[in-house]
């Protein structure tokens, strides 16, 4: 009797080995100088590109794989890491949450932004908040910890950090470069398409309530590759 059919891997999946393919060979170049290694690496490349490419790629293989090569370092400077963005889950007394529509994609999310060099983390939060909507914050507590590839609203490898913030004051503002929508949801009214919901969604809205709550974070998987 045959097997079953089973479901091919998601678009969501083949980014994401894509990119960890590629950050394996990228971070190979930048510490080897053998042109042996270095030739394997970059038909890993090739190979992550074409990953890259099924998946819907805005790139085409040679100029995704240029790309890549464009960013190599050397040493330490070439060890490819996530990159690092922190978010800020703000609520109003009406229990709703502050989105934003990304001019980038049309995708809705919390505000967020790159940890800029000189700030803390926290200090990135409230400064996100104030320049895409106006709202001026406090940060109450750190109540995730986040693989931007999972939440699946970008294909830069990237690990969100994400407050819970207190509401002070200031009006929505749009900014006029970065987003094309803002403003106040209740969780019977989010909009769409809202980034990774089902995965922080009902975390935020505790948070916002004033509930007692754990740093949320992805759990390991046991085949990371697979699943």
């Amino acid at each position: 009797m045959p097997d079953p059919p089973v479901d091919g891997p998601s678009r969501a999946d083949l980014l994401r080995w894509s990119e960890a393919l590629a950050g394996i060979a990228r971070t190979g170049l930048g510490f080897s100088d053998n042109l042996y290694e270095r030739e394997r690496f970059e038909e890993v490349l090739a190979v992550a590109g074409d990953i890259a490419v099924a998946a819907g790629s805005d790139f085409d293989n040679h100029h995704q794989v240029q790309e890549w090569l464009r960013q190599v370092g050397e040493g330490v400077a070439g060890y490819v890491t996530p990159k690092v963005a922190v978010g800020a889950v703000v609520g109003n007394d009406d229990g709703q949450i502050l989105l934003v529509q990304r001019a980038d994609s049309g995708v809705w999310l919390y505000p967020t932004g790159w940890a800029d060099v000189g700030y803390s983390a926290s200090e990135v939060a409230v400064k996100e908040v104030r320049e895409e909507t106006g709202i001026a914050c406090e940060p109450v507590r750190l109540i995730a910890v986040l693989d931007g590839l999972r939440l699946g609203f970008t294909q830069t490898p990237l690990y969100s950090l994400v407050f819970h913030c207190r509401l002070l004051g200031g009006e929505l503002t749009c900014h006029p470069l970065e987003c094309t929508d803002v403003g106040w949801f209740g969780p019977t009214e989010l909009p769409q398409p809202l980034a990774g919901v089902g995965l922080w969604g009902d975390h935020a809205f505790a948070a916002i309530r004033g509930e007692p709550l754990d740093v949320l974070y992805d759990r390991p998987r046991s085949t990371p590759w697979r699943t």
